[in-house]
């Protein structure tokens, strides 16, 4: 998905949105209990408290792609009967109106999901009337070319406001005031389907991570049933080692300093490129050759990524580097 695409979904949560069907949630305890469940229409909610989940739901689609937001595809497994991609495309389906499903659901964050303390877990149906669009990016709201029909799930920390003083006016004193249970914004959330060139793309789904380093591995293998991300940290660690391995103990300052600009520069490149730019075991190579490493070095470079990068894992360029 590109950035325009996730904006566009972005853009869905506001007053006059009007495309979310329904809202479902499970407030889980410390113990992995379930505190309480509870499934409604979303219009019949306070306008209040809509401002609220839109919040939460903007930012379970926010963050850069690579490093927070992760498209992930469905190995062919996930799509089988029984697989996580079918179980979800049932949900889907549902609308959120099957209890079973639900709890099914429920259950398998509870059993896959860990975080210390008390969280939320919110889920909603949307459908999404895709506008058509004109050759030079305008949208035809009258020409709509699909119903893009998705799921969002945020799962939110839910923590005890701190303690304090507020003013009581019937008594014109500072008390003590009472302490609340606060639903903070979302660790993690995923989009299901995905909306590749603003369509429905039943093969993969949007990952959101608010910390890159955190992955949360079992729960996007387990529950998403796809390969987990690769940390931000860890690629910057392998493409340092990768460095390290190919250019050996005699590793020249000038040669560091010069694939470090090479990669800052094709990420300036690539600024407006509605993806994130990746590097692949070839991309490398043709950035260290055009650094100066020679031809016998760039020979212990080709056993050195098989060794230190998984197979078929491109690294993203604007983790590699600290670009401050």
């Amino acid at each position: 998905m590109t950035k325009k695409e996730i904006s566009e979904l972005k853009k869905l949560f506001k007053k006059d949105g009007g495309c979310i069907t329904r809202i479902c949630g499970c407030y889980v305890g410390n113990e992995k209990d379930k505190i309480t469940t509870f499934r409604e229409a979303f219009y019949s909610l306070q306008e209040e408290d809509t401002f609220k989940y839109y919040e939460i739901f903007k930012k379970t689609l926010s963050g850069t792609p690579g490093r927070n937001l992760i498209q992930l595809e469905f190995p062919l497994g996930a799509e089988a009967e029984g697989g996580t991609q079918e179980f979800l495309l049932r949900l889907r389906n549902s609308e959120l109106k099957d209890e079973e499903l639900l709890e099914e659901f429920y259950n398998k964050v509870i059993q896959y999901y860990y975080c210390e303390g008390n969280y939320l877990i919110l889920l909603i149906h949307t459908a999404y009337d895709v506008p058509g669009m004109t050759s030079d990016g305008f949208g035809m709201e009258d020409a709509s070319e699909e119903v893009y029909s998705f799921l969002l799930c945020s799962i939110c920390p839910v923590n005890l406001s701190k303690p304090g003083l507020s003013y009581h006016p019937d008594s014109n004193l500072f008390r003590n005031c009472s302490r609340d249970w606060l639903v903070d914004l979302p660790q993690i959330g995923f989009l299901f389907p995905a909306f590749t060139d603003r369509s429905t793309d039943l093969h993969s789904t949007l990952y959101y991570t608010k910390n890159p380093d955190e992955p949360h591995e079992e729960f996007v293998d387990s529950v998403l049933g796809a390969a987990p991300p690769i940390p931000v940290s860890s690629q910057k660690e392998m493409f340092q080692s990768l460095i390290e391995e190919t250019l050996g103990e005699k590793r020249e300052y000038e040669t560091i300093m010069s694939i470090q600009e090479n990669v800052q520069e094709k990420i300036e490149e690539s600024k407006e490129e509605p993806e994130p730019l990746t590097l692949d075991k070839q991309d490398v190579a043709r950035i260290f050759a055009e650094c100066g490493v020679e031809e016998e070095k760039l020979q212990q470079f080709e056993s050195a990524y098989e060794r230190i990068v998984p197979e078929g894992t491109p690294l993203v360029a604007g983790n590699l580097l600290n670009t401050r």
